[in-house]
């Protein structure tokens, strides 16, 4: 057996920025503009307003939501991490959803420490690679257990990532890995409500907490990961974890191999592949709903799982929800923050068009990307007898093999940003982000002014 918790722990405290190879920092560097971008159009979402409502946070040294209020760090972190998730906007990665729990606790501690933008960085790092290397240990999917892998690996990832921003020691960093652990949960039940991006903050928040106590002489076990009755062990859907093989964090990088998939659309990832292919058939023959007799999309039986609403009736339900994910394409022409709303879900024409889309699961998994089909496919049977096929879509828009343009990343940015009512020059932020390491101070970040310098 490995000792995955301390060598992870030796890791995380030895990481340095100039370890860290350019092609990870330009990934590092979108999971942190992405990232911003979309909480700050989460800013006044339901979910972001109930907890800041029920936390009451006191001021403290971090920033809320880019805003005028603050908060200590723990709670920032869990009140940015809830918005980062709420518009299920956020970037794709290690089965999960790496970005909104890492950068939350990450620019929360920061500020509370007062640290530099490469201090940032290398904490994204830590929490990044300690992240796939639990992601790699399991092939099943944690979905067919009916974990949401945010919650259960997130906490972890961001206990590494604060660990790093505190300076913590190795067996410190295994430890606070290990309460990490401890802190673990969120479950696929709750998808398609305020609960999923609540799983996020809470990972967020988790990490925090865990760095701090450690670093107070709070104790863990250093062989939590591991352990038989370890967190590998408990989560495993079906007993195949691996924890005899070395810790290759940051051997490979998987910042590097895995890198993020940026969402064109914020809609659960699982849909992504299908809209890709239907909204390129609405382009290439203008279809509308009278016209359809049927839609078949056909994807994996994983993304079966996860779509789990299939006559939702909310913009939260419709996230997860392949049906609706096919009918906006064909009422609305695409499927973006417009149309994630209530009364776009409940129109009388999406309802209908709903009713005729058929999920159809593919057994079958692609060799290279777990947890997905060889390829999407979308069928549209018309009224009048005519039958059009999608491409068969494997590498989605957004993802390591079709990446946005700096220049798209931007155009998603700046309508978040406009989404969410910015005080201040959101290119100013963008362009910062996309350097981060350049940073002296995280305060010098446009609207973190008011943290700690």
């Amino acid at each position: 057996m490995t000792d995955i918790t301390r060598d992870l722990g030796r890791f995380v405290a030895s990481l340095k920025f100039e370890q860290i190879p350019k092609d990870a920092l330009e990934v590092i560097y979108t999971g942190f503009a992405d990232c911003v971008g979309v909480m700050l159009a989460g800013r006044e979402e339901p979910p972001t307003r109930i907890l800041t409502e029920v936390l009451a946070p006191q001021p403290g040294p971090s920033t809320l939501l880019f805003g005028s209020q603050t908060a200590s760090a723990p709670d920032a972190a869990w009140i940015n991490g809830v918005a980062a998730h709420a518009l299920d906007f956020d970037d794709v990665a290690l089965k999960g959803h790496p970005s909104t729990v890492l950068v939350p606790a990450i620019l929360a501690e920061a500020q509370a420490l007062g640290s530099s933008g490469r201090d940032m960085v290398v904490a994204y790092a830590a929490g990044y690679e300690v992240w796939a290397e639990l992601a790699r240990r399991d092939p099943d999917h944690y979905h067919t257990k009916g974990w949401h892998p945010t919650g259960i690996l997130g906490a972890i990832g961001s206990a590494a990532a604060c660990a790093s921003l505190n300076k913590l020691n190795a067996e410190q960093c295994a430890m606070a890995i290990s309460m990490g652990a401890s802190q673990s949960a969120g479950t696929m039940a709750n998808f398609g409500t305020m609960t999923k991006p609540f799983h996020a903050g809470r990972s967020a928040q988790s990490g925090v907490m865990a760095a701090r106590l450690v670093k107070a002489g709070f104790t863990s076990s250093t062989d939590a990961l591991e352990h038989p009755q370890g967190f590998l062990s408990a989560v495993s859907p079906g007993g195949r974890f691996d924890v005899s093989s070395p810790v290759q964090a940051g051997n490979p990088w998987k910042l590097a191999i895995s890198k993020l998939s940026v969402k064109k659309y914020p809609l659960c990832f699982c849909t992504h592949r299908a809209l890709d292919g239907m909204l390129d058939l609405v382009a290439e023959h203008a279809i509308n709903g009278e016209e359809i007799e049927s839609i078949t999309a056909m994807t994996s039986a994983r993304n079966t799982k996860v779509l789990r609403n299939h006559n939702p009736q909310t913009g939260l339900e419709a996230k997860f929800s392949m049906e609706f994910a096919m009918a906006s394409c064909v009422v609305a022409g695409r499927a973006g923050l417009t149309e994630l709303v209530d009364d776009f879900v409940v129109r009388q024409d999406v309802q209908d068009l709903m009713k005729k889309v058929m999920v159809i699961a593919d057994e079958k998994e692609h060799p290279n990307l777990p947890g997905y089909s060889p390829f999407d496919l979308v069928t549209v049977k018309l009224k009048d007898g005519k039958t059009i096929e999608s491409r068969q879509v494997v590498a989605v828009r957004g993802g390591p093999d079709l990446p946005l343009s700096r220049e798209q990343l931007w155009a998603k940015f700046e309508d978040c940003a406009r989404v969410g009512q910015v005080e201040f020059s959101s290119r100013q932020l963008f362009d910062a982000l996309m350097s981060l390491d350049k940073i002296p101070r995280v305060s010098d970040l446009p609207g973190l002014a008011s943290g700690k310098k």
